[in-house]
């Protein structure tokens, strides 16, 4: 194994660090050398610059839409942890007749494609329709069975007496899920909410057909809205695609060993 952790360090590089050094020098460039799409150092470096031009693009397009992904981002993120830990925990610990009917609907959460026209049906129906709060609900309804999984994975490893000594001591079903076993979820909940956060941020297809408007823009539209309107301008273009890349990076960057130990922690039971 140690003989090819060099060869496998090299193809990470390619694949990965390549095309991140052609997206930077490329957001570095005058607009001139960016319409080559060369990848090549610029002659001189623009990257100030051209982040305070793509942000000022559109009557700060940018701006409006780093705060409309974020407030989906973390309002989304939130409802899916508490919810799928708790729905997590009454079919880990209370299973019944109705367990297997919605183990099928979990898996099919997973499985069958979201449909957009019944889909914008409900949410005109629901006056949620080019809505944050419409959007919001696309993103837990599309990512709970994902998180229910993954709670209940990790659920299944803790130890039942712990349930039964807090009950014997008085506690409501409420209060042993949040003051006993939640707590007992940190490593799985920073789990779901790296991997869900950024799966909502660069979520494109979705603000697409459902949030659509300048005025509801999210990060990701603003690369269609930049190629559609400024398509000889790679050089903001490149600079969008840079500013828009970084936070999901950094959260990777400081979180990837916890998101290891999430998604495994659960794979045997203890």
């Amino acid at each position: 194994m140690r003989k090819l952790s060099p060869i496998f360090n090299l193809v990470i590089g390619v694949v990965f660090l390549v095309p991140f050094a052609f997206i930077l020098t490329t957001a570095a460039k005058t607009q001139a050398e960016a319409a080559k799409l060369e990848f090549s150092l610029p002659t001189e470096w623009q990257l100030l610059q051209n982040f305070r031009e793509a942000i000022e693009a559109r009557d700060y397009m940018l701006v409006t839409a780093f705060i409309n992904s974020t407030i989906i981002t973390v309002a989304s993120v939130a409802i899916m942890v508490v919810l799928a830990a708790m729905v997590a925990y009454v079919l880990q610990r209370r299973p019944s007749k109705w367990t297997r009917v919605a183990d099928v609907l979990i898996l099919s959460g997973l499985i069958i494609p979201p449909a957009v026209v019944p889909t914008v049906w409900v949410l005109q129906e629901l006056s949620l329709f080019k809505t944050l709060q419409g959007m919001i609900l696309i993103e837990v309804a599309f990512g709970l069975s994902f998180c229910i999984l993954l709670f209940r994975a990790f659920i299944a490893t803790i130890p039942r007496e712990l349930d039964e000594a807090a009950t014997i001591d008085g506690a409501r079903p409420l209060r042993v899920f949040f003051s006993v076993i939640f707590p007992l979820l940190k490593s799985v909940t920073i789990t779901v909410i790296v991997v869900q956060s950024v799966t909502v941020f660069n979520d494109f297809v979705n603000p697409l057909y459902f949030l659509p408007g300048d005025e509801n823009a999210t990060v990701q539209l603003t690369l269609f809205n930049f190629q559609s309107q400024y398509e000889q301008s790679y050089h903001l273009l490149f600079a969008d695609i840079l500013l828009i890349t970084i936070p999901p990076l950094i959260m990777f960057m400081f979180f990837n060993r916890r998101i290891v130990d999430g998604l495994t922690a659960g794979a045997v039971k203890g």
